[in-house]
């Protein structure tokens, strides 16, 4: 069938967290909570936090395991409960401003080539955020959004999918999806019937098919035409 639609993560596929969300974020948080973080701990401990990341067993929306990973960093970073705790529960809250996040540089020129391509763009994020407000304050054209806090379901839950298609008025077998997570972003969309590319960026998973490094490299492996 004919491409109509592109669905995008948020997190780490357009957006990535800015400086207070980061390795000096989490130093200074620490400093607030009598605690001396580690920065050059940080991405070790995030990648063991994510993979020790567990969704609800029905894949509801469930705050507290956001919390729970936030903690696992701290502690990876030289944090003790229950300090830990503390923190982790204040750096969550950071997640929710919008001016916490910068957008890739290749973020606005792809989704401006897609629509150009008079392709349909939604998003689909496993977040308590308001959605909404994020793209309004980034600038983000899209033409359906969904957070899983506002939904109730996280990604790969079909129906966080199933609900963005069907604003967007498309088949899944219509539609593309690209994200960072094999399992969230992938496995939940090709799940479903649809094309699923996964995003890449650090080069972390070589032996994937349908691997993107960059939003750049999006329009060619969609088959799209060259802009003239």
């Amino acid at each position: 069938m004919t491409l109509r639609a592109v669905l995008f993560d948020v997190d780490f596929t357009l957006a990535r967290p800015g400086p207070e969300l980061g390795p000096e974020g989490y130093r200074r948080l620490g400093e607030r909570f009598g605690m001396e973080l580690d920065p050059a701990r940080y991405d070790e401990a995030r990648l063991f936090a994510r993979d020790r990341l567990q969704h609800h067993p029905e894949f509801r929306h469930d705050e507290e395991i956001w919390v729970a990973f936030t903690e696992e960093i701290i502690r990876g970073m030289g944090g003790e409960p229950p300090l830990a705790r503390e923190a982790a529960a204040e750096m969550t809250r950071s997640w929710d401003r919008h001016d916490n996040f910068d957008l890739y540089e290749d973020a606005l020129p792809v989704l401006e080539e897609l629509r150009r391509q008079e392709l349909k763009i939604g998003l689909v994020s496993n977040t308590g955020r308001d959605l909404d407000a994020f793209l309004a304050h980034h600038a983000i054209p899209c033409d359906a959004a969904l957070a899983s806090g506002a939904h109730g379901w996280v990604k790969p839950h079909r129906s966080i999918f199933e609900a963005v298609l069907t604003r967007l008025g498309v088949a899944p077998e219509e539609a593309a999806m690209v994200g960072d997570s094999p399992q969230d972003d992938i496995e939940g969309a090709r799940a479903l019937g649809m094309q699923a590319f996964l995003l890449d960026r650090d080069g972390r998973h070589p032996e994937w098919e349908q691997r993107l490094p960059d939003l750049y490299a999006l329009p060619a492996a969609l088959g799209l035409p060259r802009p003239t």
